[in-house]
């Protein structure tokens, strides 16, 4: 029986990470475990675009090579995610009239409505960039709310509501290629914040409501979950690398141990608490702030039970759980990385949540891709053509 084996390449800003998994059978239960870990230096990278496609791709395989070396195997096939402010979120809403004569929806249906909604994008949003994701988050009948199943029920006319999340078209050709130059097929492409959301977020977090926040170095990027989907996502141009720099210049000492002193791991009496906690609190709050006019903006301020779960290299920043709470008057939490059932203890470092999440996200739409053929973000790597891909699949499950 051949392994079954999943890769997630995450390249972020500072790091390219890499987590390979496999799936076992113990007890006859399916398992899923780490089986080979790997991270180096991102190289010709800037806020996620790349910069450098010759060192971007250097980066990548020394972070594959190494993952390879714990694995023993060769990694030939990946899922990657794409980030950076290229990256953002759409909704809109199109309709479809039932084809058949006795008005039974069908998948044509659901397809035709999809489109519809893609085509109400407007075009200064939709210019230069491509879809990757598409997420289907609410279904109408006749103009009421279809709750479970759509497919089979009868009605005149069928709405449906979709998020679709777009990036630069040139980023996305740029990491395929990449990836590809490093002698690795891309077999699907994520957007990081979903991904992250696979390994930190729980079911009942999702379903009952939470914005997921992913501090990168140069990054923020947010996702907004309810009744298991995401309804929104946006990524802002501002993350952990700049705390370092106010520290370092409000403190006077080198960005490495600003970086240090950010972490909390340098602590020493020539440096002035109160003026150190300054510095870092204004520039959180500019943070929650920004997430806080987003909430507003789709009226989910101060209404998400779940609140706000934090992760990304940002999250190990002294006291950002309080402050978050007072900023966006939320429950505020840490997040804790999971992948099957023993690693919640065993990894802590944040950093690795988007890769994890590739590799939960590749065993969950893996098979199905082996039944009915290739993923449809295919076409993105050969023409770059948007599609209703397999992320699209997953979510839909879960409709009200």
């Amino acid at each position: 029986m051949a392994r079954q084996i999943i890769t997630g390449i995450d390249i972020g800003t500072r790091e390219v990470r890499v987590v390979i998994a496999e799936e076992t059978l113990e007890g006859g239960k399916s398992v899923h475990k780490i089986i080979g870990m790997g991270s180096a230096e991102s190289k010709g990278l800037h806020h996620g675009y790349i910069t450098n496609q010759h060192e971007a791709t250097r980066s990548i395989m020394s972070a594959v090579k190494e993952a390879e070396k714990f694995a023993k195997i060769y990694v030939k096939r990946a899922f990657i995610s794409v980030g950076g402010i290229g990256l953002s979120g759409v909704t809109t809403t199109g309709s479809a009239i039932v084809s058949r004569a006795d008005l039974e929806i069908t998948k044509l249906d659901l397809e035709k409505a999809q489109e519809g909604a893609e085509t109400a994008i407007p075009h200064a949003v939709a210019l230069n960039k491509k879809i990757i994701n598409t997420i289907p988050i609410e279904y109408k009948t006749d103009g009421k709310v279809a709750w479970g199943r759509v497919l089979g029920l009868k009605a005149q006319k069928v709405d449906a509501k979709v998020l679709f999340i777009m990036c630069l078209e040139h980023h996305i050709q740029d990491l395929i290629q990449a990836v590809e130059s490093a002698d690795i097929e891309v077999i699907d492409v994520v957007a990081a914040p979903i991904a992250a959301s696979f390994s930190t977020l729980s079911k009942n977090q999702k379903k009952a409501g939470c914005v997921l926040a992913n501090i990168g170095a140069e990054t923020l990027s947010i996702v907004v979950f309810e009744n298991s989907n995401p309804v929104s996502l946006e990524v802002f141009p501002i993350g952990g690398n700049d705390i370092t720099n106010d520290i370092a210049l409000g403190l006077k000492v080198s960005l490495e141990e600003a970086e240090s002193i950010k972490l909390g791991s340098v602590t020493s009496s020539n440096i002035s608490k109160k003026k150190l906690e300054e510095i870092v609190t204004a520039r959180l709050t500019d943070m929650f702030e920004l997430i806080e006019t987003h909430l507003k903006r789709i009226g989910r301020n101060a209404l998400l039970p779940a609140g706000i779960v934090i992760t990304g290299g940002g999250s190990s920043i002294v006291n950002i759980k309080t402050l978050a709470e007072n900023t966006l008057k939320l429950p505020s939490k840490i997040a804790e990385i999971h992948f099957g059932e023993e690693l919640k203890t065993k990894t802590r470092d944040q950093a690795w949540a988007v890769a994890y999440g590739l590799s939960i996200f590749g065993f969950n739409v893996d098979g199905e891709q082996n039944i009915t053929g290739p993923s449809p973000m295919k076409a993105i790597s050969s023409a770059l053509k948007p599609g209703l891909n397999s992320l699209g699949k997953w979510f839909g499950q879960f409709l009200p």
